[in-house]
């Protein structure tokens, strides 16, 4: 196709064509009639029309579709706009019809590359929320055992997913209730595959949290993953000296395990461990769930560990303040290898109220913190009564 300027033809097809090798093989159907357009513009000032814009949004949401990059998309239209121009003809022209078909020039080309932008925008935001909303289906069909193995194993091929291999589980999430977390976004995925590669992976976001499937590979790499999540999810520490040790994100992680059944049970293994690791309030944004089988053990025999808390904890209730700051101490001293000088430095207080805590924890309980049988007991219960969330939680009754 040829367009005459004002003494000569200008051959729109081969800037067409020459913008389309310039852009790197980007389809030339993607410019439409903004050649024409542009070159009208030129010689009459005019905008580009709403109908004309249009049609640009449409080019970027096909190109948006067939996989070309934006920057592509840009790069098409820039250049057959500057190779217009050049061919454009300027002989006897004075400076300000000069001016105003540059004017035009630009302006068109402005209004047609944010059309085309933004309608790649759209298209890129409807597939991602697409690409989201099948792996969210995907996902809480695994996990309540709707359809049959094969459909379940097919439709995990197509995500990436070969799930008659073993795989394991990652879950992420604020580590304090209420705290606002962000979405995951391209970065944290970036940060997950090449962390997790050569094995495929999946990132969902379910009920507030991330959920993240990956292939086993190796015996290590789960926990490389989860470090290299919490490090793309960021680990600033928030709030005052109360929560100073608490993640703002925390990562949990399951075992590995074959089969869909398996991916179900590492999910279920990094979620018990989340929580776990919430009610402990552990200081390390990264728990596996390998790593907490003392707890889990304590965890599956409810009853005996809520008998042993009534029995060795609850007498503390009656010291002044509540069990609360005895409890406190226990911990920070059963952490500290029984050394009261180190939990005096974890606790911020003075060596002489670390002893005296201990000493009233030895009158209330009549066990002594400082001999290894009573020891033992005590620092199970204290275990215990994290793991029940006591005494803000009242203890169930047999």
């Amino acid at each position: 196709m040829a367009a005459r300027g004002a003494d000569r033809p200008v051959d729109l097809a081969a800037i067409t064509l020459a913008a389309s090798r310039e852009a790197g093989g980007v389809p030339p159907g993607l410019l439409g009639d903004y050649l024409p357009a542009v070159l009208d513009a030129a010689g009459s000032g005019r905008r580009l029309s709403a109908a004309e814009l249009a049609d640009h949004g449409r080019s970027g949401e096909r190109a948006a579709e067939s996989g070309v990059a934006l920057r592509g998309l840009v790069d098409l239209f820039l250049s057959a706009t500057w190779r217009l121009w050049r061919e454009l003809p300027r002989e006897g022209d004075s400076p300000a019809v000069l001016r105003a078909a540059g004017l035009a020039v630009l302006r068109a080309a402005d209004d047609a590359v944010a059309a085309a932008a933004e309608g790649f925008e759209r298209a890129y935001l409807s597939a991602a929320r697409r690409d989201e909303a099948e792996r969210r289906e995907f996902f809480d069909d695994l996990l309540s055992g709707r359809g049959n193995a094969g459909d379940v194993i097919a439709r995990g091929e197509r995500l990436g997913l070969r799930l008659a291999g073993p795989h394991y589980v990652l879950l992420a999430g604020p580590g304090v209730p209420g705290d606002a977390a962000g979405q995951a976004g391209m970065e944290v995925e970036a940060a997950v595959a090449d962390a997790a590669a050569p094995a495929p992976s999946l990132v969902v976001s379910r009920h507030g949290r991330l959920v993240v499937i990956v292939g086993a590979v190796g015996a290590a790499e789960a926990g490389n993953v989860a470090r290299a999540l919490s490090r793309a999810l960021g680990r600033p520490t928030a709030g005052g000296p109360a929560r100073a040790r608490t993640p703002l994100w925390r990562v949990a992680f399951g075992r590995p395990y074959p089969g869909p059944s398996g991916v179900v049970h590492s999910y279920d293994e990094a979620a018990d461990a989340f929580d776990v690791a919430h009610r402990l309030g552990l200081a390390d944004p990264v728990v596996g769930a390998g790593d907490l089988l003392i707890y889990q053990v304590l965890l599956r025999d409810r009853a005996a560990i809520t008998d042993l808390v009534r029995t060795l904890l609850e007498p503390l209730a009656r010291a002044r303040g509540g069990a609360g700051p005895l409890l406190a101490t226990l911990a920070a001293y059963f952490g500290s290898g029984g050394v009261a000088a180190a939990a005096a430095r974890e606790l911020h207080l003075s060596v002489r109220a670390v002893t005296y805590r201990l000493a009233r924890v030895r009158e209330l309980t009549g066990r002594d913190p400082a001999q290894p049988a009573d020891a033992l007991a005590l620092h199970v219960a204290v275990i215990g009564a994290r793991v029940l969330d006591w005494p803000a939680t009242r203890l169930e009754r047999a």
